[in-house]
């Protein structure tokens, strides 16, 4: 039975791919010199500043992170919730399951860059970046989400994007679902469920729960 769901944010709630690959590349190109096309930047998608940044050669990673939520800042605009995923959220909420997010944003930035779409008062537990020493694909966020949950790994289903979300679900022992609304190279990802459209999550809750 699955009774509680969790989610990454980027690229699962919301469709931040061209804020955030457009304000690495402007941060790259303005700060460091160096030119990147998004394609090769798209492997940072997903990960948190700190792992990233330093494939760069960038040393001073706190400054960087700051540059790079300032041009981030800049390509706001672009952002929005994906279609669906706000009566999928309300249906959870209707039913009682309990819901996580485990993002690559540290607290500051989950203050700025996702409470302002209104979707916090869906979620009942939130582990950021900055909560934990190890980040994703290692388990530790996931593990310390169902710790404050109170949630079994067996009983549960983690909803990302990408093969950083995937491998920190399964080797923490959780399912997880693909969000093919937001993913990038769905063939590339064994994952174990694929949700073409968020509502594919409330009917696989409903299945799995026995609503």
């Amino acid at each position: 039975m699955k009774d509680t769901v969790i989610f990454d944010i980027d690229g699962t709630l919301i469709d931040t791919e061209q804020a955030v690959l457009r304000g690495l590349q402007s941060l790259l190109k303005t700060d460091y010199g160096k030119e990147f096309s998004l394609q090769e930047l798209e492997f940072a998608f997903g990960l948190p500043g700190s792992d990233s940044l330093p494939q760069f050669g960038i040393q001073d990673v706190p400054k960087a992170n700051l540059r790079w939520n300032f041009f981030f800042q800049q390509y706001f605009h672009t952002a929005s919730v994906f279609s669906g995923i706000r009566e999928m959220l309300m249906a959870l909420k209707e039913n009682r399951v309990t819901t996580g997010i485990v993002t690559s944003k540290t607290q500051t930035e989950f203050k700025h860059e996702f409470a302002p779409f209104g979707l916090t008062e869906f979620f009942d537990f939130v582990v950021c970046s900055d909560q934990t020493e190890m980040h994703k694909p290692h388990p530790e966020p996931m593990l310390k989400l169902l710790e404050i949950a109170g949630a079994k790994p067996e009983n549960s289903t983690y909803i990302g994007d990408t093969i950083y979300d995937c491998k920190c679900a399964q080797s923490a022992g959780v399912s997880f679902g693909l969000a093919g609304w937001g993913c990038k190279h769905p063939e590339t990802i064994p994952a174990d469920y694929i949700f073409q459209i968020p509502s594919d999550i409330n009917r696989y809750i409903q299945d799995t729960h026995g609503f």
